[in-house]
């Protein structure tokens, strides 16, 4: 009579691992006597925990070596930078590297995402939906079409998280001085909101002529510009450098609300963050920290693209359609008359995925610089001290 079950030795040809060693093995268990069962310890007849228990080790192995040569990276840059006291000059250029890294990275990545989304503002009835969209465009225009818009979009991003970030450490802490350290505290919010909208007023001059070319790359089908060089050329030959800037004012009223939102909720949400664990934030690793960092950044993205959204289309609008001479009222009108309330909705959900994860990705390399160059992650401080 056939056995009901395959044969010990089945089994392990079928399913051994690196703890098999063939045939039946022996028991290493300990005697009886001591409390332990026979079958105690005994991983070689659990194949799936012994492969679970291997792929975990081999994991840890990988992460120690990792952290070994980040810290050995990070000790010879600290080395060669000197030491960085907080909020001097030296803090706020190590600010401005990481926001420029953090941005132009992130959003060079998704440009895919960002080209779907231009081009289904300026024409809704383009797409059908956003994978029609990137099938319709690699058929046509390859894999070269999909990141169209790449270059100024690195450009042009780098200089803004660059003045966005280094910018934001600046006037939060002049602000901070200027209310006093109790009143900054008590007024927290009210602090990072000025702070994140006068740092995004700069930024937004350093960023809008390369989203202009950005977007008329993207919206013109074939793209209207070889490159960035082509872009900046071609646009101040025809229409002088105020050409790079029609788009300023939207750009404004996208980017301010946006960057207001994205610091002080991610800031406040930090905070709450290390609020409810145990402990304080100094008692948790390095790594830890931009985990909630990652956290923080994306559900403050969230909110991000649901404030600047209808800002956003009227930006990819206006940088497609405006006409030569008209007038920023006359042309957000006009636009507004052609797509009404709704249309200024179009591509939302594209975009709360793009932005959530762009920021969430944005403060985790922006705090892992930080880390890197040897100063604290941001948001989750102690409250200061009341005075007696």
């Amino acid at each position: 009579m056939s056995p009901l079950f395959p044969r010990y030795e089945i089994l392990q040809q079928t399913f051994g691992t690196p703890y098999s060693l063939g045939g039946r093995p022996k028991s290493n268990a300990p005697k009886p006597g001591n409390g332990a069962t026979p079958y105690q310890a005994r991983l070689e007849l659990y194949p799936a925990y012994s492969i679970v228990d291997d792929t975990k080790n081999k994991a840890k192995r990988l992460s120690a070596e990792a952290t070994k040569e980040f810290e050995a990276a990070s000790q010879k840059a600290q080395a060669s930078a000197g030491k960085i006291e907080l909020y001097s000059a030296k803090y706020y250029a190590a600010c401005t590297v990481g926001g420029l890294m953090a941005c132009g990275l992130t959003h060079t990545a998704v440009t895919p995402l960002d080209l779907v989304k231009t081009r289904r503002q300026v024409d809704s009835k383009l797409y059908s939906g956003n994978f029609m969209a990137w099938r319709h465009i690699f058929r046509t225009e390859g894999v070269r079409g999909i990141f169209t818009g790449w270059g100024p979009t690195f450009f042009g991003y780098s200089a803004q998280g660059a003045f966005k970030y280094g910018w934001y450490e600046y006037f939060k802490k002049t602000y901070s001085d200027l209310a006093g350290p109790q009143a900054a505290y008590k007024y927290k919010t009210v602090l990072y909101l000025s702070a994140s909208a006068s740092a995004e007023f700069l930024a937004d001059i350093a960023l809008c002529p390369f989203e202009a070319i950005k977007v008329r790359m993207q919206a013109t089908i074939p793209s209207q510009y070889k490159g960035t060089l082509d872009g900046l050329s071609q646009i101040t030959g025809k229409e002088g450098i105020a050409g790079l800037y029609k788009g300023l004012y939207p750009l404004w009223g996208r980017q301010i609300p946006y960057t207001m939102m994205k610091f002080a909720s991610f800031e406040t949400i930090v905070e709450k963050i290390y609020e409810r664990l145990p402990g304080t934030k100094d008692d948790y690793s390095k790594a830890a920290q931009t985990g909630v960092s990652f956290v923080g950044g994306y559900l403050a993205g969230i909110l991000c693209a649901i404030v600047s959204h209808p800002a956003d289309v009227m930006v990819s609008k206006l940088n497609a359609n405006r006409k030569a001479g008209e007038a920023f009222g006359a042309v957000t009108s006009r636009i507004y008359k052609e797509i009404g309330f709704s249309g200024l909705w179009n591509g939302l959900p594209v975009r709360i995925v793009m932005i959530g994860t762009l920021t969430g990705l944005q403060w985790m390399i922006y705090d892992y610089f930080k880390i890197f160059m040897g100063l604290p992650t941001t948001g989750g401080g102690a409250p200061v001290a009341e005075k007696k």
